[in-house]
């Protein structure tokens, strides 16, 4: 206002020294004048934002006061370098006609050879067959048993009991594989096994289990289900013991009882545990329990019982065709990484649920 009064009126009450076309040039003159003022009056400078960065000086001080945290860290870094990352030098194999004492400088660089032999062999596809319906049968059977078990044992109230559950269920998780086998082994023996007396108590020939292929998959399913159930359910049990207890709440006071609260609580709040951990098992699908699965082989089984695990250690170590092992090593490896990024990608569509 103080701009109009000292500008603009004085000037429209000169109109005696104007003619109308001067009035109308001054008024447009006058009225665009002030407008720039009042722009120009109400544009406020920006100041720049305050940097909330962290010196070098603050990040020194944290990592000091947290050093122990980080120290824990080490063992597993040092793990991870020697025994994940630095193998993967070794790749290069699968190029070369890889001889373990002459190393890559005195080996012969052969290209794809070793991929297009591997690919072109009509036993590749057996053992990838043999590999996925074991682990499929495994996915189908073995990985939803611990979800089950931890849903169960967390109905259970009496807490003495329910400890004497969970430290059972435990116990033959710490079992070595090698025991495992020769436990399976003196079961199944055909002369002096449990299942052969109780064969033979029933009026019945005993059956030589882990000399028929048939049963080669029902025995790994079996020990596999009664070794890592209990184990497995650890991390379910876990999930399950951070639901809010006011949704079971809630649930209870809408009239839902055990099974329902189970459905429509329990279930929906720990799926995203048991999709993340599906997830990394599909990216599993090549792989198998190796040791177990070797120690379990005989010649009589060996049409379904060799793996492509089985077959890449045999190529390597006894026939000592390291170029050859290697390329199985990484096919694999390349199929595992491709069925993880398939099934992380659905799953974020379907669910919403990701490793990344």
């Amino acid at each position: 206002m103080g701009f109009q009064s000292k500008v603009a009126f004085p000037l429209f009450h000169s109109t005696g020294l104007m003619g109308k076309r001067s009035k109308s040039k001054t008024f447009l003159f006058l009225f665009f004048i002030r407008k720039g003022a009042l722009a120009l009056s109400s544009v406020k400078v920006q100041k720049p934002a305050p940097s909330f960065a962290p010196s070098r000086k603050h990040v020194a001080n944290r990592i000091w006061q947290n050093r122990y945290i980080y120290m824990m860290v080490i063992p597993v870094l040092v793990y991870m370098i020697l025994f994940k990352y630095m193998p993967m030098y070794f790749l290069r194999a699968s190029f070369y006609d890889y001889k373990l004492l002459k190393g890559f400088e005195g080996s012969k660089y052969v290209g794809l050879k070793w991929f297009e032999r591997l690919l072109s062999s009509p036993d590749l596809w057996q053992y990838i067959k043999n590999t996925l319906s074991l682990n499929l049968l495994s996915l189908v059977i073995v990985f939803p048993a611990p979800l089950v078990f931890a849903i169960l044992l967390n109905e259970i109230h009496s807490a003495p009991y329910k400890k004497i559950v969970q430290t059972v269920s435990y116990l033959p998780h710490f079992i070595s594989t090698v025991v495992l086998v020769s436990m399976i082994n003196t079961i199944c023996s055909p002369s002096l096994g449990v299942l052969a007396k109780i064969y033979k108590s029933m009026g019945m020939t005993p059956v030589n289990f882990m000399g028929n292929p048939d049963y080669f998959y029902a025995i790994n399913i079996i020990s596999g289900l009664w070794q890592g159930t209990g184990w497995n359910a650890v991390i379910y049990i876990s999930a399950i013991a951070g639901i809010d207890a006011c949704l079971y709440e809630a649930a209870r006071i809408d009239g839902a009882n055990r099974w329902k609260q189970i459905l429509h609580v329990t279930i929906p709040c720990i799926m995203p545990t048991f999709i993340l951990l599906l997830i990394m098992q599909i990216g599993q699908l090549l792989n198998c329990v190796f040791d177990k699965i070797y120690l379990l082989q005989n010649t009589l089984n060996l049409q379904v019982s060799e793996m492509l695990p089985t077959y890449v250690y045999k190529t390597g170590m006894i026939s000592q065709k390291y170029g050859l092992a290697t390329a199985g090593g990484l096919f694999n490896s390349v199929i595992s990484v491709v069925l993880v990024l398939i099934a992380n990608t659905i799953s974020r569509k379907v669910s919403e649920t990701s490793l990344f």
